[in-house]
């Protein structure tokens, strides 16, 4: 089955959305609270971490500290394990640029006017119309830092969906109706042939994430990808000894998989 990226709104319906299209094709739906029962897995630290940098704007010290891009690096990890078992409803965390060019993924953004949304916070979280128009305005903001600091992305471009529905014009129910309807038609889009690369791209988000979150390990630029052929691993190290450490630690993560050791050092 097809996988669905849902990007909302605060206020828009979309998480609403989301859960009625999971309920109606029996997709799983990885949210927050998915993500962050994952991230435990990881240890205490990485839950906490999560819940104070999830969906945040990080400062500029923030987006360089080895906590902000080990959670970055753990949330796309576990959002490509999640796509490659189908079935799946991911919502927010810059999910649709992270599937980007993925046959099978339907990436769908969920707006609404701002006065749609002012009603349905106010009514959702029992404040008045000036404490609901701040959440909405400090929601943006959040969301949008995030992926930019993420992606380099405008969060607001449509050109980064396949689909975009304002839930101002169009109630939630047609909204899901019509989403039900495209993930059965893009469920034909991919074969086993097809998810291969997908894989790949999900073991180097494995293997990155095993990286950034290595205590023992500080890597000040980094980047693990799947080039096609192979993982290739690129950065900047600081000396011959970080680059032997920061390799073997790679080739333990990959096993059999064919990587790359492409770093540089600082001379």
């Amino acid at each position: 089955m097809a996988v669905l990226t849902i990007s909302r709104e605060l206020g828009s319906g979309g998480r609403e959305i989301a859960l009625a299209v999971a309920k109606s094709l029996g997709h799983e739906v990885v949210d927050k609270e998915r993500l962050l029962a994952d991230m435990r897995a990881h240890g205490q630290q990485w839950e906490q971490w999560s819940k104070d940098l999830d969906e945040h704007a990080p400062s500029t010290w923030e987006k360089y500290d080895w906590s902000f891009r080990g959670f970055v690096a753990l949330i796309q990890s576990i959002l490509f394990k999640y796509a490659l078992r189908d079935r799946v409803v991911l919502l927010g965390r810059g999910a649709n640029f992270l599937m980007k060019d993925i046959p099978y993924a339907l990436r769908a953004r969920i707006t609404a006017p701002i006065e749609s949304r002012i009603s349905r916070i106010m009514v959702r979280e029992s404040v008045n119309e000036n404490t609901a128009l701040w959440l909405i305005d400090k929601s943006d903001r959040e969301r949008s830092g995030f992926i930019h600091s993420i992606y380099g992305k405008d969060w607001n471009d449509p050109l980064e969906y396949d689909q975009i529905f304002d839930t101002g014009s169009k109630p939630l129910d047609e909204v899901v109706e019509r989403l039900v309807e495209l993930l059965r038609e893009w469920d034909g889009l991919c074969d086993e042939e097809c998810r291969e690369p997908i894989r790949m791209r999900g073991e180097a988000a494995r293997i990155k994430a095993g990286l950034l979150t290595n205590p023992r390990l500080f890597i000040p630029t980094l980047d693990v990808e799947f080039d096609g052929t192979g993982i290739a691993l690129r950065g900047v190290i600081h000396n011959p000894r970080e680059y032997e450490q920061v390799e073997r630690e790679a080739r333990k993560l990959a096993g059999d998989l064919p990587l790359r050791c492409q770093l540089h050092y600082r001379r």
